[in-house]
């Protein structure tokens, strides 16, 4: 039985059908070398809108300009050139604290 099970070729889901396209790295196609932290434009389309520096899976970057990204959006921010969080995300309807005004109302 279990001979059987070794000789028949296993089937996954998501085979050729599914097959998810591997994302390349705009830096490596455009022979980036480093990644400026003033290039702020560029800079916004590795940040969520909360202000998160987005993972390697959903940009598509290789590991190497991956953490050049992080580190240029950490410089931006630092020099204000970038938000470290996004505007109105702060306040009672978001879960924030609530001051002593709103508690007495």
């Amino acid at each position: 039985m279990a001979r059987e099970r070794t000789q028949q070729q296993r089937k996954r889901p998501g085979g050729p059908a599914g097959a998810i396209k591997r994302r390349n790295c705009f830096f490596c196609k455009e022979h980036i070398a480093e990644i400026d932290y003033k290039n702020v434009n560029q800079l916004r389309r590795y940040i969520s809108e909360k202000g998160k520096i987005r993972s390697r899976r959903i940009t598509g970057a290789c590991r190497r300009h991956q953490v050049q990204i992080a580190q240029a959006v950490k410089r931006a921010r630092e020099m204000a050139l970038l938000p470290y969080v996004a505007e109105g995300s702060e306040g009672p309807e978001r879960g924030g604290r609530r001051s002593r005004e709103d508690r007495e109302r």
